[in-house]
């Protein structure tokens, strides 16, 4: 668990500026500044600055980050182990669900944190008045949590949760189940060793974690939407390339729209471009971020492993 948390924290904080400019392209996917990533990137230094703009949202992001993956690091090891050493399960089998019940533990902590994180990220700086459109103005994460709570109550923080878990369960699932498949392959062609390069322990962890990124970045898009939309504005415009909507809209939105039909109004209304906004950056995201915490989970984790050992042969 200890392991995990630090590679995951690690892995957000080197990544954050690119998921800034994957949310912004999410929540303004008509805002034509946005639309190509390193044009992108420029614009948002030039008019807000390289922290403030870039590193919006990063506060909450790494108070989410470290619990959420120490809790799904700590559920995969321990389903993974169960259910292939005690059960005899079938290793992809194993991998898969493993993924999906780790997502299902952290999601606890991710799902609050990433709210305020998306909010905060698309805003950017205080009195932004590049980014009016979003329908807040936050002075800060305090500030976030007690304007919320007064204006659309603290359950607004629970946002999307139903959205964030159908991306982030493929998405662990998918993710995991590559990179124990890659692995299991590098280990192979490693003439068996286990103690694999670094540079491999690197591709084989952005390779999964890339892939898994793009085939669920349609879900990201919905879940950006959903948890950067405020309680005021038009009618349903979280399918319609804006943030805010009218009073009630969201709880109309949950009652009347599963994801299936919110995929499809997207569709509609922007085309697969729509569907596929951000998914540049969301691949180099999670292509990178995944290989800097899975290279670092794997260091940390056989580093504890070799402590236990050392202080069993004490104890012995």
């Amino acid at each position: 668990m200890i392991a995990g948390g630090f590679g995951g924290m690690v892995g957000d904080t080197v990544m954050h500026s690119l998921d800034t400019v994957k949310t912004r392209q999410q929540g303004f996917p008509n805002n034509l500044k946005y639309r190509n990533m390193i044009p992108a990137y420029i614009t948002i230094i030039k008019q807000e600055g390289f922290f403030r703009g870039l590193y919006g949202g990063y506060l909450p992001a790494i108070l989410g980050s470290f619990p959420s993956t120490a809790a799904f690091f700590g559920t995969y090891e321990y389903t993974k182990r169960t259910l292939i050493n005690n059960f005899g399960f079938n290793d992809t089998i194993s991998y898969f669900a493993a993924g999906v019940l780790g997502d299902l533990a952290s999601s606890v902590f991710y799902v609050p944190s990433e709210v305020l994180k998306t909010r905060l990220q698309l805003q950017g700086k205080f009195n932004n008045p590049f980014t009016k459109g979003c329908g807040y103005n936050y002075s800060g994460l305090g500030n976030a949590v007690v304007t919320i709570g007064k204006t659309e109550g603290l359950k607004t923080l629970l946002f999307g949760y139903k959205e964030t878990l159908f991306r982030d369960l493929p998405f662990s699932a998918l993710q995991f189940a590559f990179y124990e498949r890659f692995r299991q392959f590098a280990i192979y062609s490693n003439s068996g060793d286990s103690d694999l390069p670094v540079s491999i322990e690197l591709l084989t962890g952005a390779a999964a974690g890339g892939l898994a990124g793009t085939l669920t970045t349609p879900l990201d898009v919905i879940k950006t939407r959903i948890q950067t939309a405020t309680l005021e504005g038009d009618e349903a415009s979280a399918f319609k390339g804006t943030t805010t909507h009218k009073k009630g809209s969201i709880t109309l939105i949950f009652q009347r729209s599963s994801t299936l039909r919110a995929l499809g109004s997207i569709y509609r209304n922007e085309g697969i471009v729509g569907m596929f906004s951000g998914v540049g950056p969301r691949f180099i995201w999670t292509g990178v971020q995944s290989s800097i915490m899975l290279l670092l989970y794997q260091v940390a984790l056989k580093r504890l492993d070799s402590y236990l050992d050392d202080e069993g042969d004490i104890l012995e």
